[in-house]
């Protein structure tokens, strides 16, 4: 299967760049995922790739052949769309062969694939149903099969989940990349939904107001940001502003709001006396009752906030120096801390990410 090859392009509404300059590889067999805010440029892209909109400027690579100046039915490419856009007036079975039929496949070639491709979304049974017989699950499941059996290479899905409810959701992703692996397809999968494409994806491209900021494998997206938006919009950050007061290596000391100093970790081009913020992720730190330690030791601070999220405890806690501090504790295994109750909080040095502070300003930088 091919790989897919995106190569500085550019496409723009009147004067609003939809997507600037962009470039990525997308490897062979490679369950990939364009993850961002809406109107970030992430469906524009997948829509260049399968031909359906046109480019400004730039080149679209499948395998070895170039193909932006192809039509969507020569791509060799099966778009799942987030409507699901299943004929209503089709029952399962004609759905599914409609790409076979449209490509001229004879008939035995054409049973063939459909049985196959049922088979492998687990439908067979619901042959003679017609969509409004069936659940948005396995609506969205015949539209993926209808895609697989046109037989394209590629798989390209634009918020295959957005409608389904969130149990649906969770099954139907699982599903969704196990097919394609089975397959070997190459897939690129549009979504908005972090944990979505955290939990199936090979790699990410994060974007953001048409540029791709940061790609790589969920772990490095998470444990190594390379930028603010990226630290605040995978998963969760604390954001602490402060001045860089001292320097021991990669050891940085930063002085926060009212003279409040704490220690980071400096893995940039930082320097004394740099404007900084310092990205702390809530699960990575610990919490004690009482005000524990001196210095450079913790966080000191007063629960202000308690919310019960299944699995975890969220504690919003109002630091000494007036900012505000949130963290994530497991909801089974210790007891609740109270509102009022005043707490220290500890978190690894090295998981303490420090980013200069940028030049548009912290809100603008971390906005979607």
């Amino acid at each position: 299967m091919p790989e897919v090859r995106v190569v500085n392009v550019t496409k723009k509404y009147g004067k609003l760049y939809a997507l600037n300059n962009v470039s990525l590889t997308i490897h062979d067999q490679e369950y990939f995922s364009l993850l961002g805010p809406s109107g970030c440029g992430k469906t524009t892209l997948l829509r260049l790739i399968a031909g359906l909109i046109e480019h400004d400027s730039g080149e679209i690579h499948i395998g070895d052949r170039r193909v932006d100046k192809d039509p969507p039915e020569d791509r060799e490419i099966g778009f799942v769309f987030q409507t699901f856009a299943l004929f209503p007036h089709m029952n399962t079975w004609d759905n599914v062969l409609y790409g076979p039929k449209v490509k001229n496949y004879d008939s035995k070639q054409a049973e063939t694939i459909g049985h196959e491709v049922l088979e492998l979304v687990k439908l067979s049974e619901r042959l003679n149903a017609y969509p409004s017989e069936l659940s948005g699950g396995m609506m969205q499941r015949i539209a993926v099969a209808r895609a697989l059996a046109a037989g394209g290479k590629i798989l390209l899905l634009d918020e295959p989940l957005g409608q389904l409810d969130a149990k649906v959701r969770n099954d139907i992703r699982y599903e969704i990349r196990r097919m394609a692996k089975d397959l070997k397809l190459t897939a690129i999968h549009v979504t908005h939904d972090q944990q979505e494409a955290m939990s199936i994806s090979d790699r990410i491209a994060v974007m953001k107001k048409g540029k791709i900021v940061q790609i790589g494998s969920p772990k490095e997206l998470y444990m190594h940001p390379n930028s603010l938006f990226v630290a605040f919009f995978i998963g969760e950050s604390n954001l602490l502003e402060g001045y860089v007061t001292k320097l021991e290596g990669k050891n940085a000391e930063v002085e926060l709001r009212e003279g409040y100093k704490i220690q980071a970790y400096n893995e940039r081009d930082i320097k004394v006396g740099d404007r900084v913020v310092l990205a702390i992720r809530p699960e990575t730190c610990e919490m004690k009752l009482g005000l524990i330690g001196e210095g450079l030791d913790g966080l000191f601070g007063q629960i202000e906030k308690t919310t019960f999220e299944g699995t975890i405890v969220r504690y919003e806690i109002r630091l000494v120096n007036g900012d505000r501090f949130v963290i994530n504790r497991p909801s089974l295994t210790e007891e609740w801390v109270k509102l009022g109750q005043e707490v220290t909080i500890t978190y690894p040095k090295e998981k303490a990410h420090l980013f200069p502070y940028p030049a548009n300003g912290l809100s603008d930088e971390i906005s979607v």
